[in-house]
């Protein structure tokens, strides 16, 4: 059913919680599993070295290292995407481009705004998703 599963990663407690879910859904289904991880162009603008962009990369490269040792210890071999853009639209053309069967990922809470409800990855990328997503609140 879920052959490939793909799930975005950062730093935040949210993706730290849906990993169980990760790792359930993974070894039900034996799906392939991609992590992935966007730097935002900002930041890149932001390092005003290229000695900086060389430490965001290094961290963005030790956070997919340490997520695919934290799956390796429950029997899953993830593979690791890194890479650069727009976060909803890098993961959503990743998806596509691995032929993902399933997005899951963690969510931050949308708070109100004047215009209604915050815009977040989470909610642009389930509008744009080529495949379902499972949001872990």
């Amino acid at each position: 059913m879920f052959k490939t599963v793909l799930f975005p990663v950062d730093q935040s407690r949210e993706s730290r919680e849906a990993a169980d879910v990760v790792v359930n859904i993974v070894q039900k289904y034996g799906s392939r599993l991609v992590l992935l991880s966007v730097l935002e162009p900002a930041a890149e603008e932001e390092a005003s070295s290229s000695e900086d962009a060389m430490k965001s990369h290094e961290a963005i490269a030790q956070l997919l290292a340490t997520a695919q040792t934290i799956f390796s210890q429950q029997g899953i071999q993830a593979e690791t995407r890194e890479e650069t853009g727009k976060p909803a639209f890098a993961i959503c053309d990743v998806a596509d481009e691995i032929d993902a069967d399933l997005i899951i990922m963690g969510t931050r809470g949308m708070g109100l705004t004047d215009e209604g409800l915050a815009d977040s990855v989470t909610s642009r990328v389930i509008n744009l998703s080529p495949c379902p997503v499972l949001v872990v609140p």
